[in-house]
């Protein structure tokens, strides 16, 4: 089969190669890959900054995918072949708290990922895909739709009548919006474009503060809620600006670190935080319980996937250069 390896950190050592075929073991799918999607995690993978002491060589990349099953194990119950499944990204975290023996078992590394015409993956490693989704909408799921899903409901209870802030338009922001929106909330969005603050709405954003022609926006935040704050500010930004988001959340509010895309460390003024009462919230995406129930608020409320663009399965690097200049909504790979 034709798989992408990451040979060593750095794109120039990602590449398409002939590899065997993996076979089903015991309660585990051989999955038929039809489409991945793209996550800042798997670029940061690929340069070396996402857990490089993890990460094998001739590792296959990729967290997210979706495909149908093509074989089964010993003992497998829960699939049968022909079946459409879609990863889990943490695929060993079933429910409950989180533990730190879960890291060891993220797929697209330090597991194999989906950048390959077929994967094998634990029978309870897979959600069913959903039916009025196509595979390239499913795909993008795992961890882009979970994320926000998990903050908002399993950490942050968020419903009519609570705002939510959202930095950005990338993929896991797109779905934080629709999903806040369809649970009634307010939806303040952040971009440095007016035209993808213009989409953003039409998604269900309620507010949008353009960052560029207002560098201040935690007190644009502030603002537009009477001085009250936001009740739970998504933040995939990291670095430095998590100083804005404290100063953005209200009084007890939550501020849910889910991304670094400005780095992996900051300072903080611990007197905002003692002032705030705030709650900063690392979300590492979720478990298989709540994508199960992610699934049905989904469908329950006709969301889809906002896919930016869709790359052929040789384009990979294409497609990486593509998440790097920035995506409103996600970036696919078709496979099969």
């Amino acid at each position: 089969m034709r798989a992408w390896t990451l040979d060593d950190f750095g794109f120039e050592n990602l590449h398409l190669k002939q590899v065997p075929t993996p076979v089903a073991g015991a309660h585990e799918l051989l999955v038929k890959v039809s489409a991945v999607s793209l996550n800042y995690r798997d670029k940061a993978l690929v340069e070396g900054i996402y857990a490089p002491e993890k990460m094998p060589k001739g590792l296959i990349p990729v967290a997210d995918f979706a495909g149908v099953v093509a074989a089964v194990g010993e003992g497998v119950t829960a699939f049968g072949v022909g079946e459409r499944v879609t990863s889990h990204f943490y695929s060993t975290w079933e429910d409950g708290p989180w533990l730190p023996e879960y890291a060891d078992h993220q797929l697209g590394g330090p597991l194999g990922g989906g950048l390959t015409e077929y994967q094998v993956l634990g029978e309870n490693a897979v959600v069913p895909t959903p039916a009025g989704l196509t595979d390239e909408q499913a795909a993008t799921l795992p961890i882009a739709a979970l994320t926000p899903w998990f903050a908002m409901r399993e950490y942050g209870n968020i419903g009519a009548g609570d705002t939510v802030l959202v930095q950005g338009t990338g993929g896991v922001s797109i779905f934080a919006i629709q999903i806040a929106a369809a649970l009634g909330a307010r939806v303040i969005v952040t971009s440095s474009s007016d035209e993808k603050l213009t989409r953003a709405r039409k998604l269900g954003a309620t507010d949008t503060i353009n960052y560029r022609t207002t560098p201040d926006w935690a007190t644009a935040a502030l603002e537009l809620t009477d001085g009250a704050g936001v009740d739970l500010v998504l933040d995939v930004v990291g670095g430095e600006g998590i100083r804005d988001s404290i100063r953005a959340a209200r009084g007890g509010g939550m501020v849910a670190v889910v991304g670094f895309l400005n780095g992996q460390s900051t300072t903080l003024d611990l007197m905002d935080v003692i002032w705030h009462q705030t709650r900063i919230q690392g979300i590492a995406v979720g478990h298989r319980r709540s994508f199960h129930d992610l699934v049905r608020f989904l469908e329950d409320h006709h969301i889809h996937p906002v896919i930016d663009t869709v790359y052929d399965f040789p384009d990979a690097h294409a497609a990486y250069d593509q998440l790097a200049a920035g995506a409103f909504g996600k970036i696919v790979i078709q496979v099969a």
